[in-house]
Formats: C-alpha cells, structure tokens, sequence
C-alpha cells in the first residue's frame, strides 16, 4: 500500500497554516439589512452583507501574512443563513484556516449575533499575485471595449 501524496502548498503560502484564525464584526445598521441591499423586505441582517463580514474575518486570518504583491480573492461559499439579526445587535464572524493546498485556503466560517449563531459553513480563497490578477482584467477590459 502507498503513502498518500504530499499536499501541494504554493510557497507564497508557507506561513499560512491550519488553525489560523481572525475575526470582525459590525453592529447591524438599516444599511446592513435586506431591503436596503435588495434581498429581501425584512429589515433584519441581509445574506449579501453576513457573507461579506465572514470574508473580512477570512482576510483577518491570512492576508497580513502574505508577500508584498499578493493578495487573496474569495472563490467558493458554502454558507447558510439560519437566524435573523435585527438592527443594533452586534455581529461578529469567524474564520478559521482548515487546509491550505496549491494556492487555496480554506476556512470553516461562522457568525453570531449578541444571542446565537446566525450563519456559517465553508469559503475558499485562492491567493494571486496582484500584477498578473490586473494584467488579466486590462487584457479583459481591452477585449470588451
């Protein structure tokens, strides 16, 4: 029987390692809810915007550790919305690094409101050198125009 391949790790990532973990939070404010942002009626915390605060947790995690000239982009959410927040209660999320393989990270995600967790699941960010991600979008935008 053979060993299993070693996981491939980009060395842009060599001090990103499993159980790295950040955080933040925002106290929920009428331009945080759904019908603000156009996902819904209720004015409690919108889908869009408890994703976003997971992704800033994400980049609290890592993004301080990566080489000048990098930076990380979210690929893939896996994440449900269970709880509603109503405006004034704090939410906080968390992001801890479960993997790190090529040039993905992967993080178990998770937010709380003052009371319960509201949401939480899986993200993916793959981390890019910033010169070649931009040249990328200029060969793009000289396409289209």
């Amino acid at each position: 029987m053979s060993e299993p391949a070693p996981v491939r790790v980009s060395s842009v990532l060599a001090s990103v390692t499993p159980g790295l973990t950040g955080m933040h939070q925002i106290v929920v404010g009428p331009q945080h809810t759904a019908p603000f942002v156009g996902s819904g009626r209720i004015p409690v915390l919108a889908t869009p915007v408890m994703i976003n605060v997971i992704e800033a947790a994400a980049l609290a995690a890592v993004e301080h550790l990566l080489p000048l000239g990098h930076q990380s982009l979210g690929i893939k959410l896996d994440v449900s919305h269970v709880a509603a927040t109503p405006i004034g209660l704090r939410v906080t999320a968390t992001a801890e690094v479960l993997r790190v393989e090529g040039r993905t990270i992967t993080f178990r995600v998770e937010a709380r409101d003052d009371f319960e967790v509201v949401g939480g699941g899986t993200h993916e960010r793959v981390v890019v050198s910033v010169e070649r991600f931009d040249e990328r979008v200029q060969r793009k935008i000289r396409r289209e125009s």
